[in-house]
């Protein structure tokens, strides 16, 4: 079985980006600048963002992290994505998920100018990509691209089976994954938690990309012999003999799979490593204006 290295994917394609910024320096051009917007103290989407800042240092961009109390009011982050929009500094930024429950994340989302949305989220975005045109792709979506782009997993003509249908994954990745281009042109099957007989359809996927949210969920039985298994899912799962009280998980039973899929990616090291670079990759496109 080939592990698909997210890990080292992304290591990969930071050098190449810091080649490019360093040529971009040398010129005297634009130095992509990503900004972050992190309400409240969530421990996960502070490692997030923390991340995401260390990566553009790595890459030679400018970051910004703007960090909002708990208690703000939903005027005060529509106020600070209003500063963000206008600043010409600022090429791309993200306002981490997910918000506190006062704050209406829709509303966020629509604030944000379409230019500057590197997270992809945005309606316009979203529709320019159904629609095959140039815009800033999802960004753990595009990461996943990048991986079976980069190690040349063959999805054309391929049937391919996502579990899970938020607008972050699975919905993007089905319109990826099912348009003409290359990674491209597959059959593709969406399931959620109202498909009936599910078995059948996982077994039927040369590619089966888990996004649904539930620890080891997809076991040995559920997969086709061969398949190649992307497994989008980070969850805690409770272990008393781990020092910090808890193991990460995918929605894949990684161990029970390992001898019958043809490659796989682990959790972690896996699509999340590739979901940060996408992040980057969006914000040099955003300071080249090519969206």
């Amino acid at each position: 079985m080939i592990v698909i290295d997210g890990k080292g994917l992304a290591k990969k394609i930071k050098e190449e980006l810091k080649l490019e910024v360093d040529a971009i320096r040398s010129a005297g051009g634009k130095i992509p600048h990503l900004a972050a917007v992190l309400v409240g103290e969530d421990p996960a989407s502070q490692v997030y963002v923390r991340n995401k800042v260390r990566s553009c240092e790595q890459c030679g961009f400018g970051s910004t992290l703007h960090r909002l109390p708990a208690e703000a009011t939903e005027a005060d982050v529509l106020e600070l994505v209003d500063q963000l929009n206008r600043n010409q500094e600022i090429d791309g930024f993200i306002v981490q998920l997910p918000l506190p429950k006062h704050i209406n994340e829709e509303k966020v989302t629509l604030a944000i100018d379409p230019k500057k949305d590197v997270d992809g989220f945005h309606p316009v975005n979203i529709g320019r990509m159904t629609l095959g045109l140039p815009c800033y792709l999802p960004a753990t979506p595009n990461g996943i691209m990048e991986m079976l782009s980069r190690y040349e997993i063959e999805t054309n003509g391929k049937e391919v089976v996502v579990l899970g249908r938020s607008n972050i994954v699975g919905t993007p990745m089905s319109v990826l994954l099912s348009r003409k281009g290359n990674p491209g042109n597959a059959t593709v099957t969406i399931c959620h938690s109202r498909t009936k007989d599910l078995e059948a359809h996982t077994r039927r996927a040369d590619i089966l990309i888990a996004a649904i949210g539930i620890p080891e969920m997809v076991t040995a039985d559920m997969v086709k012999e061969g398949a190649v298994v992307i497994d989008v899912g980070i969850n805690r799962v409770d272990d008393d003999s781990r020092e910090r009280g808890y193991r990460l998980a995918g929605d894949v039973d990684f161990a029970g799979l390992k001898n019958k899929v043809s490659a796989m990616t682990p959790v972690p090291g896996g699509v999340g490593p590739m979901t940060v670079v996408s992040l980057l990759m969006n914000t040099l496109k955003a300071s080249k204006g090519i969206v």
